[in-house]
C-alpha cells in the first residue's frame, strides 16, 4: 500500500505540474466544449493547458527546493498565461509560491496556499460573477479550511478536490448562461483536474471522476434579465461581467507583460485599462513581472497604457470578430464548405501554437512526403484549403500535390511560407470573411514581409559561404544560407539578429527548438532590448529538432 506524503517537496511539486499538463491535455476537448460563457469560443481548455505547460517548463530548470520550484511555476504561468482562465490559474500557482517560501508545503501551509490563491484571484478580476472558476476555487479552499486541525495533508487536499467537485456541480444554477446550456463551468472543470492531480501525487491514487456529470439540464433562476457579457472572443472563465450588464461587442483581447515597474504605476495601469475596456486583469508573479489582460475596442490604447507603466513585452492581440467568423471553435476543420488552413510543422510546441491559432496541423518531425501532404488535404472536410508548407517540401513537389488535390473539386492555395515563423506571420492575418484568393494573398504578403533566419549548432566540420565551420560552432542562417559562424549559439544568434534587424523591424519572433535553453532565449531577447530599442520580442516554445531557434522579423 502506498504511503501518503506528509509534505510536498520540490520534486513532488514538479511532478504535480507534469501530471497537470497530462490531465489538461486529456480533458482539453471536454473543457473546450463546456465553454459557453459568455459566448461559445471553446478555448478555455487550450488556454489552461498552455498556461500550465509554460509553468511546468519554467519549473523544469529550477533548483530542487520547494520554494524555488513553486516560484518558477508561478513565474512561468504569469509569463505564459493564455486567456482569462490562464491568468486565474497563474494566481493559484502564485498562491502556492507565496506560502512555499516558508520552505515546505504540509497540511497547514496548503490550506494557507489555497486561501492566498482565492485572495489573489479575487483581487485580479474587476467584477466577480458566481458560477465560474473563482467560485470553484473559493469552495475548494473553504473545504480544506473546514477540515479538523489534525487532518493530514492527504485529507486536506482530498477535501479541497471534493469541495471543488461539489461547487462545480452547482455552477449551472449560479450562472444563467450555464443553466440555459445545461453545462458546468469550463474553467471550474480545469481546476478540478488540477486539484485531482495534486491528490494523486500526495496519495498515490488519483480520484475516480467517472461519475462526474458535465452536461445536465437544470432549473435556473436567472434573476433580472441580463444580456450576456459579449466580449466576443476568448474564454471569460474569470468571473467577469459587463459593468452595466449590457451587451458588449468589444473587438480585441489584448495581453502583454510589464516589467521595470512598481505598485503605484500598476494601480494607475489598472485604472486606465478600466477606462479603455473591460474584463481587466493585472496580476503579478511576485518577482517583479506583471501579466495584463483586457478586452477593448482600441488595442493600441491598451498597449500605450502599458508603455506608460513600464517595459512592455510579450504582446498578444486577438481579434474577436475573426474568432466568431471561424465559429468560435479554435479550428476551421470538420465543417463542410468552410475554409481550412493546413500547416506543416515540427515540434510539440509549434504544433500546439498553430492549432491554437485555428490551423490544422501535419507533423513534419520526420520528413514529410508529398503523399502524406495530399492525404492530409483530402481528409479535411473543407472545400477551400490554404496550405502553409513552411519549407517542408520543395516547390515542384508542392505543385504536384496542389494539382492532385484540386482534382477532388477543392480550392487549394499553396502559400509561400518557407519557415514556421513565416507561417505564424501569415496565420496572424488569416480572415475567413475575405474571399479565399484575397485571404491567400494577404497571408502570402505577410509571409513574404517576414525576414527569417535560424540558429544552429554545427554537427561536423563543413564548408559554407562564410568559410569553414567546425563541429560545435554556432551558425546563423538567413533563409537557407549560413551568414554567421561563431564560437557558440548565443553569439551566433546575437550577430544574426543584428543582420536581420539592420534594415529595420518592429517585431522579432523567436521559436525555440527542442534543445534551446532559457538562457539562450534570454540572451537573445536581452540583446534585442539593448541594441535595438523599441523592437518587440515574442518567444514561443517550438520543440523543433532542426533549428535551435527560428527567427522571424516583421
Amino acid at each position: 500500500m502506498l504511503e501518503a506524503l506528509q509534505k510536498v517537496d520540490g520534486e513532488a511539486l514538479r511532478r504535480w505540474a507534469g501530471i497537470c499538463v497530462d490531465g489538461l491535455t486529456s480533458r482539453c476537448d471536454d473543457i473546450n466544449r463546456l465553454n459557453v460563457f459568455p459566448v461559445p469560443d471553446s478555448d478555455t481548455g487550450t488556454n489552461l493547458l498552455f498556461t500550465m505547460r509554460a509553468a511546468a517548463e519554467s519549473a523544469a530548470s529550477a533548483d530542487g527546493s520547494v520554494a524555488d520550484v513553486a516560484t518558477a511555476l508561478a513565474r512561468g504561468a504569469v509569463a505564459g498565461a493564455r486567456g482569462n482562465s490562464g491568468v486565474i490559474l497563474s494566481q493559484v500557482l502564485r498562491g502556492i509560491a507565496d506560502v512555499a517560501c516558508l520552505g515546505h508545503l504540509d497540511a497547514t501551509s496548503v490550506r494557507a496556499a489555497l486561501d492566498q490563491a482565492v485572495v489573489l484571484a479575487t483581487d485580479a478580476i474587476s467584477i466577480p460573477v458566481e458560477g465560474t472558476i473563482v467560485t470553484v476555487l473559493r469552495h475548494a479552499a473553504a473545504a480544506a479550511a473546514a477540515c479538523p486541525r489534525d487532518t493530514d495533508l492527504a485529507g486536506v487536499v482530498s477535501a479541497a478536490a471534493a469541495g471543488a467537485v461539489d461547487a462545480l456541480a452547482r455552477t449551472p444554477s449560479q450562472l444563467a448562461e450555464l443553466g440555459r446550456a445545461g453545462v458546468v463551468d469550463a474553467g471550474g472543470l480545469g481546476l478540478v483536474v488540477i486539484l485531482d492531480a495534486l491528490v494523486g501525487v500526495i496519495t498515490g491514487v488519483a480520484p475516480d471522476r467517472s461519475g462526474l456529470v458535465l452536461v445536465a439540464q437544470v432549473e435556473v433562476d436567472p434573476g433580472p434579465e441580463r444580456e450576456p457579457h459579449r466580449h466576443g472572443g476568448h474564454d471569460c472563465e474569470d468571473g467577469h461581467a459587463a459593468r452595466d450588464g449590457s451587451q458588449h461587442t468589444l473587438d480585441y483581447e489584448v495581453m502583454y507583460l510589464v516589467a521595470d515597474t512598481d505598485e503605484t504605476r500598476i494601480a494607475a495601469l489598472r485604472r486606465r485599462l478600466g477606462e479603455v475596456g473591460d474584463s481587466v486583469i493585472v496580476v503579478g508573479d511576485g518577482d517583479g513581472s506583471w501579466s495584463v489582460h483586457v478586452h477593448c475596442h482600441d488595442a493600441g490604447a491598451a498597449v500605450e497604457a502599458g508603455l506608460a507603466a513600464g517595459r512592455v513585452h510579450g504582446i498578444r492581440i486577438d481579434c474577436f470578430a475573426l474568432d466568431l467568423v471561424r465559429g468560435d471553435t479554435g479550428s476551421s476543420m470538420s465543417v463542410p464548405g468552410r475554409r481550412c488552413v493546413l500547416a506543416v510543422v515540427s515540434g510539440d510546441g509549434a504544433a500546439e501554437l498553430f492549432a491554437s491559432e485555428g490551423a490544422e496541423v501535419l507533423r513534419s518531425d520526420e520528413q514529410v512526403t508529398p503523399e502524406q501532404l495530399l492525404d492530409a488535404i483530402r481528409r479535411l472536410s473543407c472545400t477551400e484549403v490554404l496550405v502553409m508548407p513552411n519549407g517542408a517540401l520543395p516547390a515542384q513537389e508542392l505543385l504536384t500535390v496542389g494539382a492532385l488535390a484540386r482534382e477532388d473539386h477543392r480550392s487549394v492555395l499553396l502559400l509561400p511560407t518557407s519557415s514556421m515563423v513565416q507561417g505564424l506571420a501569415a496565420l496572424a492575418v488569416h480572415d475567413t470573411r475575405r474571399p479565399a484568393v484575397d485571404d491567400g494573398f494577404a497571408m502570402s504578403e505577410a509571409a513574404a514581409s517576414t525576414r527569417w533566419g535560424s540558429v544552429r549548432v554545427a554537427a561536423e566540420r563543413a564548408l559554407t559561404l562564410m568559410g569553414t565551420c567546425e563541429a560545435g560552432d554556432g551558425l546563423g542562417l538567413i533563409g537557407h544560407e549560413v551568414v554567421v559562424i561563431a564560437d557558440d549559439a548565443a553569439d551566433a544568434g546575437r550577430r544574426l539578429l543584428d543582420q536581420v534587424l539592420g534594415v529595420g523591424g518592429e517585431l522579432v519572433t523567436l521559436l525555440l527548438g527542442a534543445k534551446a535553453t532559457d538562457a539562450l532565449a534570454d540572451a537573445l531577447a536581452d540583446h534585442v532590448a539593448r541594441r535595438h530599442p523599441g523592437v518587440e520580442v515574442l518567444i514561443y516554445p517550438g520543440g523543433q529538432d532542426t533549428d535551435l531557434v527560428q527567427v522571424g522579423v516583421e
